[in-house]
């Protein structure tokens, strides 16, 4: 039950956070931070503008995403990349984006690897493995062809 209130109390935040934005109300500055990346999304404007949705379940398994979950790590990829931290992900964002030539493509290739890191903490019910994690967005630099900075 303690999960749902506080699942509930961020998707509301998400939502009330939109819609200051969409009147153009002050923001402070996470919810400047939190509607940067909603406009990034059009797709879930919808459901951010409906209460109805924000209770949803999302199952990975019926191949839907959770857009609380995404928005978040995107959140979380902006902080690691402006502390960071690991040490050395700023560099490989920087990369990255060489290649993509677009920074929220460079933050979609990336949460593969930071999905792959928090799940595996998650089994093994300790921290992320920072190199194993970093490793992975290497990986990632290296399959990044040069024709998809062509499109």
């Amino acid at each position: 039950m303690f999960y749902t209130q506080e699942r509930d109390k961020l998707r509301q935040f998400y939502a009330d956070t939109w819609q200051k934005a969409r009147l153009n109300q002050p923001l402070d500055a996470m919810e400047t931070l939190i509607a940067r990346v909603i406009e990034k999304h059009p797709e879930y404007h919808a459901m951010l503008e409906n209460q109805a949705h924000l209770g949803n379940d999302y199952a990975p398994e019926d191949g839907e995403t959770n857009p609380f979950l995404h928005m978040g790590m995107h959140l979380a990829l902006e902080e690691q990349v402006s502390l960071d931290r690991p040490a050395g992900i700023q560099t490989l964002y920087e990369k990255l984006t060489e290649k993509t030539r677009d920074f929220h493509t460079t933050e979609h290739e990336m949460m593969e690897c930071l999905g792959e890191a928090l799940w595996q903490a998650q089994q093994t019910q300790g921290e992320p493995d920072e190199t194993a994690y970093l490793q992975c967005l290497q990986q990632r630099l290296l399959q990044l062809s040069p024709k998809r900075n062509q499109a």
